[in-house]
């Protein structure tokens, strides 16, 4: 059964009002599943290769686009990256109607650099990941909890909550990871597929890419960084671990990130420019992932494991930013770290507001855990800060201090995605 996305209906309005519509995300996160599923027969799909020439795209895209007139569905597109350009030509000759082409691919260096300079205008972008947990439990048609709170959230705080009814416990879900098909299949055959994913992408998405050298290496180096999942990073120290170069290291993480495995939140300073001088945290973008990598045979492995806090950290920043892309206007994601030691983990803001995040792998926090989102409200006392929340494995949403509250993990959502 193909459960439903909760980006679906945003999807449909780009559609309506926009001539292309980009949907970008890591391979397998459901892209063509979900443009097929909103799509009628008027559509013509075209699926481009990265060694052979699908319908001489490459060679010649003016003709190519001749030939498939719109609507059309161009998947895969950053294996012809030529056809952008001619997008662009045709897009300037003929009408801007609204609906004519959906492009979609797993590597933003091209797709969104091409299209965002070329397509400037004419096409709006759709970034889409694995499951969030409403959508795992089939329940993500209704939206997110983190758009329910960051919209109003002295209504969220008011409003009665109820829990998600999940598919799996906590650590298998962690285990598995968010990728829709291992959702589905047989817990003896997660390791399986997530296995043949990591060679996958090895072998075709970073093979495209080029400036790898040592692909022994380069495997190291993407384990590495899973293991390093929800901390700050520090190139040099990065490259000393495997001795490689600084920039090499830096290079090939903005590989990861250019295809969606890795994610970064940069720091939090009042200081607007010190923003961009502070080490950034970074995420791998799927839990199923980070267990594959560090050998971690079952869910009863993951549950003594040293990495089970950064684990689930790493759940919840995927949470964060799935609720965040159901929003028209999306807020500014940040961690923060004192001086003096005090930290929290996600600081958002948004509408002139600052909404502080804790995650805490216990089922009952106690005030200690909220001390971080207290220190951050002591340090800015003129900026506007929001009830601050902890995301928990708890049973309960409930409050645990005059400004702090306890969010289950596992919070369904209470509003249509909009």
């Amino acid at each position: 059964m193909l459960l439903p996305r909760a980006l679906a209906k945003k999807f449909k309005e780009l559609l309506e009002d926009f001539p292309v519509v980009v949907v970008v995300g890591a391979r397998q996160v459901g892209k063509t599943t979900l443009v097929q599923q909103l799509l009628d027969s008027k559509w013509e799909t075209v699926t481009f290769d990265p060694y052979q020439d699908i319908g001489n795209a490459r060679a010649d895209s003016d003709l190519f686009l001749r030939n498939h007139p719109p609507p059309l569905f161009l998947d895969e597109i950053q294996f012809a990256p030529e056809v952008v350009g001619a997008l662009k030509r045709y897009l300037d000759r003929h009408s801007k109607t609204p609906g004519q082409y959906i492009l979609s691919g797993s590597q933003q260096w091209e797709v969104i650099r091409s299209a965002a300079e070329s397509l400037a205008g004419r096409a709006v972008f759709l970034d889409l990941e694995g499951f969030s947990l409403a959508e795992a439990a089939n329940e993500g048609k209704t939206g997110h909890w983190v758009k329910d709170w960051l919209t109003d959230p002295e209504d969220f705080i008011a409003t009665p909550q109820k829990r998600l009814s999940t598919h799996f416990p906590l650590y298998e879900q962690l285990w598995r990871g968010w990728l829709p098909e291992a959702q589905r299949i047989k817990s003896t055959n997660v390791g399986v597929f997530h296995q043949a994913y990591h060679r996958t992408y090895i072998e075709r998405d970073v093979r495209v890419f080029g400036g790898v050298d040592d692909w022994h290496q380069f495997d190291r180096f993407s384990r590495l960084m899973a293991a390093l999942t929800a901390q700050e990073i520090n190139f040099r120290q990065l490259g000393r671990d495997l001795g490689l170069a600084p920039q090499t290291a830096q290079r090939w993480l903005r590989m990861l990130v250019g295809t969606f495995q890795w994610f970064e939140v940069p720091p939090f300073h009042g200081n607007v420019i010190k923003r961009l001088s502070g080490k950034p945290k970074g995420f791998l973008a799927d839990t199923g992932q980070v267990c594959f990598t560090q050998a971690i045979p079952s869910p009863q492995a993951l549950e003594n494991h040293p990495l089970l806090g950064a684990i689930f950290e790493t759940a919840a920043s995927g949470e964060i930013r799935k609720g965040i892309a159901l929003m028209s206007h999306h807020p500014n994601l940040f961690h923060w770290r004192s001086h003096g030691g005090a930290e929290v983990d996600f600081i958002l803001e948004f509408n002139g507001r600052l909404f502080p995040i804790e995650v805490k792998l216990r089922s009952h926090p106690s005030g200690n855990d909220a001390r971080g989102i207290r220190a951050f409200r002591s340090t800015y006392p003129k900026l506007k800060v929001a009830p601050g929340i902890i995301i928990a494995p708890s049973e309960s949403f409930h409050r645990l201090g005059d400004h702090e509250y306890v969010v289950p993990w596992d919070l369904a959502p209470h509003s249509e995605s909009a």
